[in-house]
């Protein structure tokens, strides 16, 4: 038996956590999603893979590569354009000739497989989808069957008013080679907006298993941590949390764990992980391998990716920090918070809820950051340093930003005063002196545009005319992406 596991999305819905990772990629405890549908598939008789790729395709071949590591043999169908969840399949057509599994790689579950192979042998279907019972099925498609077990009716992702069903599509099929033909191919097709409506139409037989145990769809951010904390708490059958330690805390390693710190779990710490004097973590806590959480920290339902450091008197509430972020002394990160990977966060920083900060920023000491910060390279706390007002074109200074900072300055001065403004000969300081001219207009400031001029000339035209202020906006002489 083969399985077709999808892989291809790009997960925006999870960014920043996607920037640098495709979604399956994402790691769960101890390993990637699509690492758990692996040891599923294992559990399950199933050695043979073939997975369709197409966002960041590379990272993931890189870490399983053929799959000899894990017992099984690994075949890769990279899409050149997104072909949806039925077109990626019609493309591996080829490698398929008997009835096979197709699973989504950035769902978590530990549904028994045997029993939805055994339920489409029983209805001789040719396609057999895996439903589960939710709650609220928004975010899903709903499915009707008929007391013989046959799918009669179905609506991807309802609202409220058109929801007929509490019973859902999992993205877990058993299907039969022949129902590829009716995909067409190198087309963007879909099994339930396009396929599976076509299969009824035709009076094609899809049966609708129900399933048993645990199944979570990793849409989101929210949807992540649920995920992470069902793990913790035992409610995911098959999932190794490595050794017990005890107080419901599991280790993936050696660990060093001061004797004043205090941990209430469930709490998970990989190998090599550094918890230091008087630190305090409650659960459901999630610190991966070679993390350092310095003195007097306080972690809070939170999760630490790989390589990171907490330092002293830290406080983390319910945030996501991914791999290689360095959290400087006593910064605040308040619930929902992201952290993306690579970012310095300065010490006495205060990171608001929800707040989401992209790759590889640098949040300066004490800062308040009440916004996500995704464009910029650091989150200020002041404006002015040493040169000025600095930072990297169409990044840190916008259009946007300077028309700001020239409605600030505006208003700090008499309206009707005039203002100099000059430029080298960049089109960067030419953009952003514009910017700056609309935002003083707007103000009622009249401004004296110099054009281009070296700043000596500038300063001396600003000091014998009447006029109250001066700005110049130049390329800075050693990066041409800063002014």
């Amino acid at each position: 038996m083969k399985a077709v596991v999808m892989a291809g999305g790009a997960g925006s819905r999870l960014r920043p956590i996607t920037i640098e990772r495709p979604k399956p990629m994402i790691t769960l405890i101890n390993k990637p999603v699509i690492g758990h549908i692996f040891s599923l598939l294992k559990r399950h008789g199933i050695t043979e893979v073939i997975i369709t790729l197409q966002y960041l395709s590379g990272m993931l071949q890189d870490y399983f590569g053929d799959g000899s590591n894990l017992g099984m043999k690994i075949t890769y169908c990279i899409e050149d354009e997104p072909l949806g969840t039925a077109g990626g399949v019609k493309n591996v057509q080829h490698l398929l000739d008997d009835t096979f599994l197709v699973i989504s790689g950035d769902a978590l579950t530990d549904f028994d497989l045997r029993q939805i192979f055994e339920f489409h042998r029983q209805k001789q279907a040719k396609a057999t989808i895996a439903l589960y019972r939710v709650s609220d099925p928004l975010e899903f498609g709903v499915i009707i069957t008929n007391s013989e077990g046959y799918v009669t009716q179905l609506l991807e992702k309802p609202t409220w008013g058109e929801v007929f069903s509490d019973m859902v599509n999992t993205g877990i099929y058993v299907l039969e080679p022949e129902v590829l033909d009716w995909i067409p191919k190198d087309k963007p097709y879909d099994f339930s907006h396009q396929l599976f409506p076509q299969l009824l139409a035709a009076d094609i037989p899809i049966a609708g298993y129900v399933a048993e145990g645990y199944w979570h769809d990793i849409g989101n951010i929210s949807a992540l941590r649920q995920a992470t904390v069902d793990m913790l708490e035992g409610k995911v059958k098959g999932i190794d949390l490595g050794t017990h330690i005890g107080g419901n805390i599991w280790v993936g390693g050696e660990v060093e764990i001061s004797p004043t710190a205090t941990l209430l779990g469930p709490i998970y710490l990989g190998n090599s992980v550094k918890i230091k004097d008087e630190v305090v973590i409650h659960g459901p806590t999630v610190i991966r391998s070679y993390s350092v959480v310095d003195d007097r920290a306080q972690i809070d339902r939170s999760i630490i990716w790989r390589n990171c450091y907490v330092g002293k008197g830290v406080e983390l509430r319910g945030a996501i920090v991914l791999r290689h972020c360095n959290l400087k002394a006593k910064a605040v990160v308040y619930e929902g918070v992201v952290i993306g990977d690579g970012t310095v966060i300065g010490e006495g920083a205060v990171i608001h809820p929800d707040v989401k900060i992209w790759s590889a920023k640098e949040i300066e000491p004490g800062a308040i950051i009440k916004h996500s910060v995704i464009w910029g390279s650091q989150g200020r706390r002041v404006l002015f340093g040493l040169y000025g007002v600095t930072g990297m074109v169409n990044i840190d200074l916008t259009p946007e930003f300077s028309a700001k900072l020239g409605a600030a300055l505006g208003a700090t001065i008499p309206r009707g005063a005039v203002v100099t403004f000059n430029r080298d000969l960049h089109r960067g300081p030419r953009m952003l002196k514009r910017g700056a001219i609309s935002g003083l207009l707007s103000a009622g400031i009249q401004v004296a545009d110099l054009r281009e001029q070296p700043i000596p000339v500038a300063r001396y035209f600003t000091r014998v005319s009447d006029v109250v202020a001066g700005v110049h906006v130049r390329l800075s002489a050693f990066d041409e992406r800063v002014v």
